[in-house]
């Protein structure tokens, strides 16, 4: 039950790790060096707010269960975890840059006035930088929405699949976090690119108080010439509405598939879209998944968990199409290296990405969970296009 508990939550419990370890380590340096000689009621101060951001991060990690989360109003699930999560982030970085303004040279008396107005200016925008990130990620990024467009490559693609539109949109997350404007938004872009085909790829509300069904009213309006599918995300678990999605979106036009198939033709091409359910983090991904490979088709999977990507190749199937790590929501770049949340659970965290001839595309969504802020990962409305070269 403990590992079970673990595992199911160890991407989150890393990030409180993260959040925790800076915030200690930072403390400690505050106190030990620009501190060491301030009067004790500071230092006392400083570490009761310490204990206090600390305590914030914690019980924000704790609402994301029932057994807590009922103990309270809904609104502590929605804003007021998603603020304590960007206290947390701020403070962070607060800590960060607090760190970096020691490290860098001090203004002296023997410095020219240019030098020394220069120095004072870059510690004061160091230490408005956090602020400015993360008003950045929670007012304007988070809402920021992009048509992103990307080739897919499929060697041997027949002539009638070459030049196929499809789009997708993944992980709306419609609640607090998430204005019902946004989505309309959404499917009216998905609609501008008179695509072929339209899919959603999991995660259409967070929890099961979110608006499910507004979710769904709305997916009614895509349009697409061969129709609309979609794939069960892990929050359809979560709430227990897997079923319920499927009946409710069934009756709007809109078909989820379950570990099932369905053949899509085009011309004289062929395409094989199969769609499973959230597949379990390190669980054995996809079982009785080549049972839905059609010899001689274009295979495409819809899978929430771009995770099960390696397995996918085995397989067969030509083309992986997912969601789920939302491109990391918050992701920082440190010496051409993107860092974020979601590396620690998967090498597929955002965009294109190929095993010998075999693809997947792995969408920021739109969305967000935890934090309503997103940084360095705008939200999408993804259309993918087949070309043979």
């Amino acid at each position: 039950m403990f590992a079970r508990l673990v595992l199911r939550n160890w991407p989150d419990l890393i990030g409180l790790g993260i959040v925790l370890l800076v915030q200690a380590a930072g403390t400690l340096w505050i106190l030990h060096v620009p501190a060491a000689r301030w009067p004790a009621k500071v230092r006392r101060a400083i570490v009761a707010l310490a204990g206090v951001s600390g305590g914030l991060a914690i019980f924000a990690f704790l609402l994301r269960f029932t057994r807590v989360m009922r103990h309270f109003a809904p609104w502590w699930y929605g804003w007021g975890r998603g603020l304590m999560l960007a206290w947390a982030l701020f403070t962070m970085l607060l800590v960060i840059a607090w760190v970096v303004t020691h490290i860098l040279p001090r203004a002296r008396a023997e410095h020219s006035p240019a030098r020394r107005n220069f120095l004072r200016a870059a510690k004061l925008a160091l230490f408005a930088a956090p602020a400015a990130a993360v008003g950045y990620g929670v007012f304007i990024e988070r809402l920021d929405l992009r048509m992103r467009e990307e080739n897919i490559v499929i060697p041997n693609l027949h002539p009638d699949l070459d030049g196929l539109r499809i789009v997708q949109l993944s992980d709306i997350h419609l609640s607090p976090f998430l204005p019902i404007g946004v989505l309309d938004h959404a499917i009216a872009m998905a609609n501008e690119t008179h695509a072929h085909l339209a899919l959603v790829t999991g995660d259409l509300i967070s929890t099961a108080a979110d608006p499910v069904d507004d979710c769904l009213d709305r997916l009614r309006g895509l349009r697409a010439d061969a129709g609309v599918f979609g794939c069960l995300g892990n929050h359809e678990i979560y709430a227990n509405i897997e079923d319920y999605v499927t009946e409710q979106a069934a009756l709007r036009g809109l078909r989820f598939l379950r570990s099932a198939a369905v053949p899509l033709r085009f011309g004289d091409g062929l395409m094989n879209l199969a769609g499973v359910d959230y597949q379990r983090m390190h669980s054995h991904y996809l079982e009785g998944g080549e049972q839905l490979i059609a010899p001689g088709a274009l295979n495409v999977l819809m899978s929430h968990n771009p995770d099960v990507f390696p397995v996918a190749a085995r397989q067969g199937w030509d083309f992986t199409i997912a969601g789920h790590t939302h491109g990391g929501q918050v992701r920082v770049e440190i010496l051409d290296a993107s860092l974020s949340v979601a590396t620690f659970f998967t090498r597929y965290v955002d965009g294109l990405y190929q095993k010998d001839a075999k693809s997947i595309f792995v969408s920021r969504g739109i969305g967000t969970i935890g934090a309503p802020i997103r940084l360095e990962c705008p939200p999408e409305v993804s259309l993918l296009r087949l070309c043979r070269t």
